[in-house]
């Protein structure tokens, strides 16, 4: 049987069947979606994630590789037929070297991102990857989704910090590509083959990753706006005195922030900020104190920005991130949302904000837009508020989504910025990428997994 030979391969207590136990990996957070499947197997090396994935591809039986989970787009989540099985990375969780002066560490596909933030800490290094999930999501999920998170404007995505990877084909070869080079052009860069790849073309299970200096003391402030525009304006003026000191830029619209200070307890800001929008800005500020409301003074008397407050210490300055960071959760109190996590070039921030919020209230004016996002790179959560016969109205709801996915293609972006594809958003994929580029994504599954082992129903 297919059971034994996974439990020869991870032992009886790595190889889970019990209804009641596999539950929490059959759904995501946001309770979308829902799979059934035999067994999750918890490998604990990268050895034994090899054998599971010969004796898998020996059986024909499809592999849905899961970190912690904390998906939006069903990456994760194996389809109802029961016929797949679940590979958790969970056990993968050492990091095997941390190289100080070489600015690099490598860690298993199972780390937590906060274990990997704190490692960095104690080494006197900074590993920048930062995101709402951080306390639970696992870096080899943040690796196969391309993260994004707040501190991109200055470090890039999760693609930026990788130097190497570990990966297992989907014949059970293993790449062993765990080299810390910051220069090396010999040949395919085939690492980024799988950098976003949701586990398609080959499953991660280890990753050297790049450090940074410690950026020391920041600064925290929640800045008050006339308009999403100003947010633009303000970023351009800011880089020009403080250049890359800028760690993150986030907007927030003004109902998300009421929502938050609603429903989230303690998520409160201090004082009464001005504005139909807001920017959290954080900023390495070195040993100059001053530095972050100097220049903010200079952009106030520009009029770029109504009114701003300064975090005094770092429990402020936590308070203001939690609040960011609660933004989805106290949604979830005002009812059901359709979510879109899209990318339009930042000069092109406003005209699209402006031009769905007409097309919205033509099409659904009940609809209640809660728009955050990361100003620097254009990526924007649009997300809506909306009554239950919406939500509950799939085709309805799909009008809606092309609506903003159309703006978006118009103006060159992306409606996918960084959630990834998943299986819900398979078909807008073939619908906004041109045939050639669809063509070669196919070709490129057929060649690494002939057999459609990896990930089956996902993303291509």
């Amino acid at each position: 049987m297919l059971l034994d030979k996974f439990i020869d391969i991870v032992g009886p207590d790595a190889c889970v069947t019990d209804e009641n136990q596999l539950e929490p990996n059959l759904t995501e957070w946001r309770d979308i979606y829902h799979g059934k499947t035999f067994a999750m197997v918890s490998p604990a090396s990268t050895q034994e994630v090899r054998d599971i994935v010969r004796t898998c591809a020996a059986a024909g039986v499809g592999i849905v590789p899961q970190g912690g989970n904390t998906g939006l787009c069903g990456g994760a989540i194996p389809d109802e037929s029961g016929e797949q099985v679940i590979l958790s990375l969970s056990r993968l969780n050492r990091i095997r070297s941390m190289n100080a002066e070489d600015f690099s560490m490598v860690a298993e596909a199972g780390c937590v991102l906060v274990t990997l933030q704190q490692a960095a800490l104690d080494a006197n290094r900074y590993f920048p990857l930062s995101l709402g999930a951080e306390g639970s999501c696992q870096i080899g999920g943040n690796l196969s989704t391309n993260a994004g998170g707040i501190n991109v404007i200055r470090y890039g995505t999760a693609r930026q910090q990788v130097l190497g990877l570990e990966v297992v084909l989907a014949d059970g070869e293993i790449i062993n590509g765990l080299r810390s080079l910051r220069k090396d052009t010999a040949g395919y860069d085939l690492k980024q083959l799988f950098v976003g790849s949701e586990g398609t073309l080959g499953i991660i299970t280890a990753a050297c990753l790049r450090l940074y200096p410690h950026p020391g003391e920041t600064a925290t402030a929640l800045i008050g706006l006339r308009g999403a525009d100003d947010a633009v304006a303000l970023l351009g003026d800011l880089r020009e005195r403080l250049a890359d000191r800028i760690e993150a830029f986030e907007l927030i619209s003004n109902r998300a922030l009421e929502f938050v200070q609603r429903h989230i307890p303690g998520a409160k800001v201090a004082v009464e900020l001005d504005g139909d929008w807001y920017v959290l800005i954080e900023v390495a500020i070195g040993n100059d104190r001053k530095l972050l409301e100097a220049a903010l003074e200079s952009s106030l008397e520009k009029g770029l920005v109504l009114d701003a407050v300064v975090a005094k210490n770092a429990t402020e300055a936590d308070r203001l991130w939690r609040m960011r960071h609660s933004i989805s959760e106290a949604q979830k109190f005002e009812g059901p949302s359709i979510k879109h996590d899209i990318s339009v070039p930042i000069a092109s921030m406003q005209h699209f904000l402006k031009s769905c919020e007409e097309k919205l209230q033509v099409l659904e004016p009940n609809a209640k837009p809660v728009i955050f996002g990361h100003v620097g790179d254009g990526n924007l959560h649009y997300n809506l508020t909306v009554p239950g016969e919406i939500a509950d109205d799939q085709a309805r709801a799909a009008v809606i989504t092309t609506t903003i996915y159309d703006l978006v293609a118009d103006l060159g972006g992306s409606f996918s910025a960084e959630h990834g594809i998943g299986a819900r958003k398979k078909q807008y994929l073939e619908h906004y990428r041109g045939n050639t580029e669809i063509d070669l994504m196919r070709r490129l599954k057929k060649a690494l997994d002939p057999l459609d082992t990896l990930n089956p129903g996902k993303v291509i």
